[in-house]
């Protein structure tokens, strides 16, 4: 019945400022802006090995909750150091310090300037799961 997540949104009141965080983040600019024009009120990407498709959209449009609720959205890194020095170095604020948590598994998570929880993991888990696909797939 359920094959994935599909979409992850998060959430900023100052969406354009917030498309250029996260597009230094990730590398690219987002495939998909809406309005066309104007200033953005949403926007997706799509990165990493899966297509992982991540939204951002104005807080206007946040569903609003009787009681605090929400998610901590992590991402798969290569290297879990790295990718928290970069992050920092953006202008995310610290939650947790990168920690070990097993045998090659390691964690992190801040808050970005927009004030969504972003996590870092690595896993040998998640990283074994790519190359087994890629090897039966012929890659």
């Amino acid at each position: 019945m359920f094959r994935g997540i599909a979409n992850v949104n998060l959430v900023a009141d100052d969406v354009p400022k917030a498309v250029d965080w996260y597009s230094s983040l990730l590398g690219r600019r987002p495939y998909f802006v809406r309005p066309v024009s104007g200033p953005a009120e949403y926007a997706e990407w799509r990165f990493g090995d899966d297509e992982d498709e991540l939204a951002l959209m104005s807080s206007a449009y946040r569903p609003v909750l009787e009681r605090p609720g929400g998610a901590l959205v992590s991402l798969h890194v290569d290297d879990i150091q790295a990718a928290f020095d970069r992050v920092r170095e953006l202008g995310a604020d610290e939650i947790d310090a990168v920690t070990r948590r097993g045998e090659g598994w390691w964690s992190a998570s801040v808050v970005d300037p927009f004030g969504n929880l972003l996590g870092l993991i690595q896993s040998p888990h998640w990283a074994g799961r790519h190359v087994d696909a890629a090897s039966s797939s012929g890659s």
